[in-house]
């Protein structure tokens, strides 16, 4: 690292170690030559180069006048007028609970590590167990079904279910846009499959991605378009998503330089979900980690976790004896291997591709002014049974742009650790998100955990409140719906929050948190009660020993879904009868 940039981090007050500096690398070639001398890199094959990480945000406090600006009609301000913080939110997709490194994986995250040891990581933040339905309640600070996305992304034909945002919400970039932010987004959309309702039509002034969805890496598949704006855009020759998405939201970002107004740029990449494909140094990086299977990776990512402070060691994991004995009789034990070894690689190259973000944000000088929150929209998924499915051309390695494959329900376990469930489900391996929040001067709670539990829908109210914005019961000439959501500036700050009850619905999967105690009816099926405080791992029901708590409970959910336009799932999706 330079002498410059070694002085600007320490005026920013975020020292970096020699070691984490070495650990992230550059995909762009950089010739040795133009290393600085005496660079700790410089013997490095000439391809390297320091990452810088640092981010920090002005002291707390509204600084708009609420939501009357029209959304492109805010003015230049002069240096340092607006206080109001740039906010960097970036969500990955079927990302695990402990995949990464700072919640337990093996999986090496030197980037999100560093952010989370400088910030604040949450223990019991939740999404909505799947992608549109999270990306809605984020978005708008509503349930899903409110804002119209309570199944995926096509209409089923009720006002719950279009499988698009609705008019009676109100995006975050809608939001922002018309208080005189920028709001920019690079990534996956998948709330809106046509226009009107891509993210141009919804408050994000700029956009580069795919409206329709993700589940590609090296090349666009069937029904995915990538679009600049909202016009068709051409890809360059060797792409790969996660580093295109960057790519894009950098030049976002450059676009800044010269405008002194606050940004919100929304980061929602593609990784990892399937297919598992990845560049092959990546591959090769991760590779010898994962040969003794899926019990012993999950094992001694319990260990860490509790070691951590993540886990309690009153919650079983569950036996992992059967796991063992299948993969010791698996006939393709060096595939299931690579699999996760590409899923790995997956993870550590979107990693890489945030630090380059990260350090675009410090080059422009707006480190001591941005807010960076970084979760998952659902757990890791069991989408093609225990041992995935594998598709793509014959003979293609997995990894490759010519193959096609998910790493199944045996890795999606581990990518959970150490809860139950996976992507889909309502129990916690299906609907718990890492959630690192980083802001140096309105977080003081450096390198804590926060317990107390949140919800996606709590990012919203957050933006809102460090904006200055309170758009009351209409936006736009329309009557909106009240938030949902609850603001987690408190929570930055230290002070009490008591949470009411969550809910959760999906596909017939529903669920009730209050406190320590949870109720689970999976798949239409009656309720199950896990007390979470000793049994977070849910093992043991004990809704035969507390029936009033579990019909209490049921009551409020029957309630909740009456009014958020839940329905049961066989009146959305009926199912065929059986012969």
């Amino acid at each position: 690292m330079d002498a410059r940039s070694r002085e600007r981090v320490s005026r920013a007050g975020f020292p970096l170690s020699p070691l984490f500096s070495a650990a992230v690398f550059w995909r762009f070639p950089v010739p040795a030559s133009r290393l600085p001398r005496g660079d700790p890199l410089s013997g490095f094959r000439g391809f390297a180069r320091p990452l810088i990480v640092t981010a920090a945000l002005l002291p707390l406090g509204p600084g708009a006048n609420g939501c009357t600006a029209e959304r492109d009609s805010a003015s230049p301000r002069t240096a340092g007028s607006d206080p109001r913080p740039n906010i960097l939110l970036i969500l990955a997709d079927d990302l695990g609970f402990s995949d990464l490194g700072c919640y337990g994986g093996e999986i090496r995250t030197p980037v999100l590590d560093d952010l989370a040891r400088r910030g604040l990581r949450f223990t019991d933040f939740y999404n909505v167990t799947r992608c549109p339905p999270t990306r809605a309640s984020l978005l708008t600070g509503l349930y899903p079904h409110q804002a119209g996305v309570g199944n995926m992304a096509q209409d089923d034909g009720f006002d719950g279910y279009r499988g698009r945002l609705n008019d009676r919400c109100v995006t975050i970039a809608e939001a922002l846009a018309s208080a005189g932010y920028r709001t920019l987004m690079s990534g996956k959309w998948h709330l809106g499959k046509v226009r009107p309702f891509w993210p141009t039509d919804r408050g994000f002034q700029d956009f580069f991605g795919c409206p329709q969805g993700g589940g590609f890496y090296f090349r666009t598949r069937e029904n995915r378009t990538l679009v600049m704006g909202t016009e068709p855009y051409d890809p360059p020759d060797n792409w790969y998503i996660t580093e295109l998405i960057t790519d894009h939201a950098l030049e976002l970002l450059e676009t800044m330089r010269d405008d002194d107004r606050p940004f919100f740029l929304y980061v929602p990449h593609i990784a990892p979900h399937w297919p598992l494909q990845a560049r092959d140094a990546d591959i090769d990086r991760c590779r010898g980690r994962y040969a003794e299977g899926w019990a012993a990776v999950r094992e001694e990512r319990h260990r860490r976790a509790i070691g951590l402070g993540i886990a309690d060691p009153r919650w079983s994991p569950g036996s992992s004896e059967r796991q063992r004995e299948i993969w010791a009789e698996l006939a393709n034990r060096e595939e299931m291997e690579l699999r996760m070894t590409v899923y790995a690689a997956q993870v550590e190259a979107m990693d890489r591709e945030i630090g380059r973000l990260l350090e675009k944000i410090t080059d422009l000088g707006r480190e001591r002014n941005t807010l960076v929150l970084f979760l998952s929209d659902n757990g890791g998924t069991a989408e093609g049974g225990a041992l995935g499915f594998t598709e793509g051309e014959p003979g293609a390695r997995t990894g490759t742009a010519d193959s096609w494959a998910s790493y199944g329900e045996g890795w999606a376990i581990v990518s959970n650790t150490p809860f139950r469930g996976t992507k889909g489900s309502v129990y916690e391996g299906g609907i718990a998100t890492p959630l690192i929040a980083y802001w140096p001067e309105g977080i003081r709670r450096s390198g804590e955990w926060e317990s107390r539990p949140g919800h996606v829908m709590d990012v919203m109210p957050t933006c809102l409140e460090l904006a200055g914005i309170d758009f009351g019961e209409t936006f736009g000439g329309r009557r909106v719906l009240p938030l949902e959501g609850e603001s987690l500036v408190p929570v930055f700050r230290g002070e009490s929050r008591e949470r009411e009850t969550l809910f959760w619905e999906h596909q017939g999967n529903r669920a009730a948190r209050e406190g320590r105690w949870k109720a689970v009816g999976p798949d239409g099926g009656g309720w199950e009660l896990y007390d979470l405080e000793t049994d977070r791992t849910e093992q043991l029901d004990v809704a035969y020993r507390h029936p009033e708590r579990v019909r209490a409970m049921a009551g409020a959910y029957e309630e909740w879904a009456a009014r958020c336009r839940v329905l049961p799932y066989d009146e959305v999706r009926p199912r065929e009868s059986a012969p």
